[in-house]
């Protein structure tokens, strides 16, 4: 059975999950080429073989890379100066790939072999402690990446979209269970005078709009919805 186009460009994109390409990542960026919103040269990791490639596949000519969206160069890797980490946790959370050890007000160490290169992580570091050196030489695109790290990129970023997804439904989850029982404590509140009344009906009035507000926030989240 052949692949849905989608799937096939995202299986010739190299993972690193950089956001360079405009798209908040290789899937999003693959969905685009296919439905013809964005063109074959805005990958900077892929470079001009990443092109070739996709040109191949969806019988276009090789263009030169876009270079709004960056530069073919030599892959880098990611390096925390440990003197300098404060323990912010935001590289954490910017790593695409968790590539990122460390817990917080606690030093951080990256993980050489799985950084991607993707740079997220340097930006949101409010003490500039880290930075991108290159380790694979003169080697640029594909000839610095291999298909093995893309597919092991890949999983990563699957595994870790899947595990917060998970995570924010466990705390709506929780969130929403104490909404319900916040909502109950105050209905039995026994009120004996209009005041005390009145107080009680504002605060099920509070209660029924956060609930609301989760429940179509729930909504629009929902898979398949546009």
């Amino acid at each position: 059975m052949t692949k849905p186009l989608a799937d096939q460009i995202e299986d010739l994109l190299p993972q690193t999950q950089c956001t360079k390409c405009g798209y908040a990542g290789c899937r999003p960026y693959a969905e685009a080429i296919a439905t013809g919103q964005a063109d074959i040269n805005q990958c900077p990791p892929g470079g001009q073989e990443g092109i070739a490639r996709l040109a191949t596949l969806l019988g276009r000519k090789v263009i030169a890379l876009n270079p709004v969206n960056g530069v073919e160069r030599p892959r880098p890797v990611a390096f925390i100066d440990e003197a300098l980490c404060i323990g912010c946790t935001l590289c954490i959370q910017a790593c695409p790939v968790d590539a990122i050890l460390g817990a917080a007000k606690q030093m951080h160490s990256i993980l050489p072999s799985l950084c991607t290169g993707c740079d997220l992580c340097v930006a949101p570091c409010p003490v500039d402690c880290i930075s991108m050196m290159p380790v694979t030489g003169e080697r640029t695109g594909w000839e610095a990446w291999t298909q093995q790290q893309a597919d092991a990129a890949r999983a990563r970023h699957d595994a870790r979209a899947a595990r917060l997804a998970r995570e924010r439904a466990e705390n709506d989850a929780r969130l929403a269970a104490k909404a319900v029982a916040k909502m109950k404590e105050v209905t039995d509140e026994v009120t004996n005078t209009p005041e005390e009344l009145a107080e009680k009906e504002r605060k099920r009035a509070i209660i029924a709009a956060a609930m609301e507000r989760a429940r179509l926030k729930a909504a629009a989240a929902a898979p398949g919805k546009e």
